[in-house]
């Protein structure tokens, strides 16, 4: 389940029905969004999202271990970072965010981004690298701060100590002095770098949860991501309706939650795998697939639209439920999974989203979805507005 019952805020209580594994949510009505207390922070308004507790992703120590064993891909082409600098540059004459870059490796991006004015911190997992980055901060007044830390593995869920490449995002940027920023304003920070070649799916779960939670590097308000994905997973990110076999989950979430612009498109052969016998080396041309595939950079701007009365980070949970409620029998239509997921009119539901009773799951929008969750959050009519299924909670994983 997702949290304890102790542990619920006052308005997502849950009270046991008949039948194994079946709960229903009490009072789930409208719950505001709330910004944090005030934090003394240099020249940025102190109000920020609201930091909410990261839902437990089943993330043991075994998976942390083994993550630091694998490959990583590293932009080791100049012409390609002179081309990623440009596209994040636009037509500024001087850039005005700061750059977060994760693994920047032998720092060829950091380089080209620093030639464009930038301020860059450099967050580094590998140890390797980390002297030679620190070089090339030398000579750049300031505007390069490198940290030994791992983007993908801010604030973790397990017990114990902390220690790097791991970090407490809360920590890493009061001592950057990283401000924190209304939702409703601009971006506080740009993150650039590339997922993670075999935990992709994962690390966008983690920030998806991030996201709604707006915990994590989401605390300090809209945080914009300038990632390199792979083709299927950009493709999956961007599906709809129209391209139904990719068409998931993680296309919902991300769609609602985030506005998501292709910027450039790479060949695979353009970068560098780090393995670790202490080794750049070209990919192999009988390598995975996964690795094989082209790379698609992409920016991922967190909607300002994105919490209402009906769904914030109190409530997000709810939202994560109902989708992959709906994705588990993908083919069945909206009417059936309504009276497995509510106990409102599903008549009056329907006819509220202007859907006919055939309507299947892959026939509605992301947008569709939003508004379905919000109608049910709104009723008046009942107290118990949803049911859940314990079963139902890992899909879409």
């Amino acid at each position: 389940m997702w949290v304890t019952v102790a542990a619920l805020p006052p308005r997502l209580s849950l009270s046991a029905l008949a039948g194994t594994g079946r709960f229903c949510i009490l009072g789930s009505g409208a719950a505001t969004r709330k910004d944090l207390p005030a934090v003394p922070r240099r020249g940025w308004s102190d109000s920020c999202p609201q930091l909410m507790p990261h839902p437990d992703l089943g993330e043991s120590s075994s998976w942390v271990s083994k993550s630091s064993l694998e490959p990583k891909r590293y932009i080791t082409s100049r012409r390609l970072a002179e081309t990623v600098a440009q596209i994040l540059r636009g037509k500024r004459k001087k850039p005005h965010h700061l750059f977060l870059e994760c693994n920047p490796g032998p720092g060829i991006l950091t380089q080209a981004l620093l030639e464009t004015g930038a301020k860059v911190v450099a967050l580094e997992s590998d140890r390797t690298f980390i002297p030679h980055l620190e070089t090339l901060g030398k000579n750049v007044d300031g505007n390069l701060e490198v940290v030994h830390c791992d983007f993908f593995k801010l604030d973790p869920r397990s017990v114990g100590l902390v220690k790097p490449p791991t970090m407490i995002s809360h920590v890493l940027f009061q001592n950057l002095g990283i401000k924190a920023l209304p939702w409703s304003t601009g971006i506080p920070l740009k993150v650039i770098g590339i997922f993670p070649i075999k935990n992709e799916r994962r690390a966008l779960w983690k920030l998806l949860y991030d996201l709604y939670s707006c915990s994590s590097i989401y605390r300090y308000g809209r945080v914009e991501l300038n990632m390199f994905i792979s083709e299927k997973g950009y493709k999956k990110l961007t599906a709809n309706p129209r391209n139904p076999n990719l068409y998931h989950v993680l296309s919902v979430l991300w769609q609602v939650g985030c506005e998501i612009k292709l910027l450039h498109v790479e060949p695979w052969s353009s970068f560098d795998i780090y393995t670790q016998n202490g080794q750049l080396e070209k990919p192999k041309r009988r390598q995975s697939e996964r690795i094989q595939q082209n790379l698609y950079f992409i920016r991922m701007v967190p909607r300002r639209t994105l919490f209402t009365e009906n769904l914030s980070p109190i409530n997000y949970n709810v939202f994560f439920h109902m989708v992959k409620h709906c994705f588990g029998k993908r083919n069945a239509r909206l009417v059936d999974h309504l009276h497995s997921l509510s106990p409102v009119d599903t008549e009056d539901i329907l006819m509220q989203t202007k859907k006919k009773e055939k309507v299947k799951i892959t026939n509605m929008y992301p947008r569709d979805f939003r508004r379905l969750f919000e109608i049910i959050e709104c009723s008046k009519d009942y107290t118990c507005k949803w049911l859940y299924d314990d079963s139902m909670e890992d899909v879409g994983r």
